[in-house]
């Protein structure tokens, strides 16, 4: 089962079951791939659900994130510091090097300057190209 990191704008793009992204969703409640997260990345899900949707689908996503198998918690005890120009994106390429993730998903072009760095090798993708994958397996 594949590895990933979601990060918040493409979780976002995939809860609404009006959105052509819902796959990425509805694949992570059928147990199609492991999301890994932290606690930091829990913390930014819940805080922007809340904050551009409401807080009830905040805790319902956050509770229905936790209670499942496929969601594995990581702690990383060192920071890499990869991307200078949001360093608040930082959590999840953290997660995507201790959980040995297959890549991160991310529309959030913070991310391409991962794309310029060999070690540590963080593969990013777009949700599209994602959902794609999806398709294949």
């Amino acid at each position: 089962m594949q590895h990933i990191v979601l990060d918040t704008n493409s979780l976002i793009m995939a809860i609404s079951s009006r959105s052509h992204y819902h796959e990425v969703w509805r694949a992570f409640l059928r147990g199609d791939y492991t999301l890994c997260i932290t606690n930091e990345i829990i913390e930014e899900y819940q805080e922007v659900i809340a904050r551009n949707i409401n807080p009830r689908v905040a805790e319902a996503i956050v509770y229905a994130l936790l209670a499942r198998r496929n969601v594995k918690r990581f702690v990383p005890h060192y920071h890499f510091h990869l991307i200078s120009t949001d360093e608040d994106d930082n959590k999840f390429v953290d997660c995507a090097i201790v959980a040995n993730a297959r890549y991160i998903v991310t529309e959030d072009h913070h991310f391409d300057v991962l794309k310029t760095i060999p070690f540590p090798a963080v593969d990013v993708i777009g949700i599209d190209e994602f959902v794609h994958q999806l398709e294949n397996f």
